[in-house]
């Protein structure tokens, strides 16, 4: 037997639930034979979404999105995204046809509170893009992600990342540099040629970002925080971000995206950290449903990372206990490394090998020691 499956003993499992549990915890994390150098390096497209953010300063950041991107010019609705003038706008950059089309374009109930920034991050700076109120977050996510149609948005989502967002104004700007080298500025037949050696670059043309939405975190009332509604509603959107942020990082480094509770731990960590500078376990375990171990709260948010297929209950009660050992272990690596939170590279690296703990180890006793030794 492996040594995850004596792991998995000591925290009670046995016969049909160990297997479950060794494929649950089975990690797909591994360490680079060369460290990456942190804070990750920008992507290409921050270069572009820094023009953004400077006309977002000075014309609002709505309107500046809005100019750049067709998913902000038309309107949620049913069908819309087999409409010819939305395909040609969206699969050809060819815009002026859906501008004429869907003039209302697409419609925010508070298009003066969005919020857009370029976020320093583990993850290198990442472009945020912050609504108001939860219809216009529901909203932004259905244009980026949904193609402007109106798909449910979960009502547990409170961020979204969007990736291999075709980018047709940074397109546009590689053409318009691309003619400026050309005899004459560049036949229309030079630049199909052009445009086909384009298609296989993609971090050309295509771009990563954050969509986020505002309220407590969690649905945590401010009371079990320990603060008033206003300093948690802050703090909240700190955790939220830096949660998705994470997420992002660990997308960056292992090319992964995962639902599960190994990663849902981390990301919290890190929301924790960066919102109070501390981490916060007694929010960790109430986020999880875990305030009143070994009861479990209907709701918390363990139950949704139960894996597919989902975990038996005998399985699930195992995870419980991993969860809650695990807060614990991390709130003792958290005062033994307190000295890395401030500096963001050092941080990153801390978290870039904390990510290679599988739950089973994060469970496991004696965590912070085992962490400083990878250090």
């Amino acid at each position: 037997m492996t040594p995850a499956f004596d792991r998995l003993r000591r925290h009670g499992a046995a016969g049909s639930v160990l297997d479950e549990l060794a494929a649950y915890c089975a990690h797909p994390y591994a360490a680079r034979s060369e460290p990456p150098v942190f804070p990750l390096p920008d992507e290409p497209h921050l270069e572009r979404w820094r023009l953004y953010a400077d006309d977002a300063r000075r014309e609002g950041p709505f309107p500046s999105l809005r100019r750049r991107f067709v998913q902000l010019r038309v309107p949620i609705a049913a069908g819309i995204s087999a409409d010819d003038a939305y395909r040609a706008a969206t699969r050809t950059g060819r815009a002026d046809e859906a501008d004429r089309k869907f003039a209302t374009g697409l419609a925010l109930a508070d298009p003066a509170g969005l919020q857009f920034e370029l976020s320093a991050t583990l993850a290198g700076t990442v472009p945020v893009i912050t609504a108001s109120t939860r219809a216009d977050f529901e909203r932004l996510v259905q244009a980026f992600t949904e193609r402007n149609e109106p798909a449910k948005v979960p009502a547990s989502m409170g961020a979204c990342i969007v990736t291999g967002f075709n980018n047709w104004d940074r397109i546009a700007a590689h053409r318009e540099a691309w003619a400026r080298s050309q005899p004459g500025g560049g036949s229309d037949e030079a630049w199909k040629e052009e445009f086909a050696r384009l298609v296989p670059q993609k971090a050309l043309y295509q771009d990563r970002f954050i969509i986020l939405s505002r309220g407590p975190y969690s649905h945590t009332a401010a009371q079990h925080a320990g603060l008033d509604d206003d300093d948690w509603r802050a703090r909240s959107l700190v955790i939220r971000r830096e949660h998705e942020l994470t997420h992002y990082f660990t997308y960056r480094v292992f090319g992964l995206l995962r639902s599960h509770a190994a990663d849902e731990l981390l990301a919290d960590f890190v929301g924790l950290v960066r919102a109070f500078g501390t981490y916060r376990g007694d929010l960790a375990r109430r986020f999880l449903g875990l305030e009143a171990f070994p009861a479990f709260r209907a709701g918390g948010r363990l139950e949704g990372y139960r894996g597919t297929p989902a975990l038996s209950d005998g399985a699930f009660d195992i995870l419980m206990r991993m969860a809650h050992a695990a807060v614990i272990n991390l709130e003792a690596m958290a005062v033994a490394e307190a000295g890395r939170f401030a500096d963001l590279g050092e941080f990153a690296h801390l978290i870039y090998r904390l990510a290679m703990f599988p739950l089973d180890e994060l469970a496991e006793d004696g965590l912070a020691a085992r962490v400083r030794a990878t250090l």
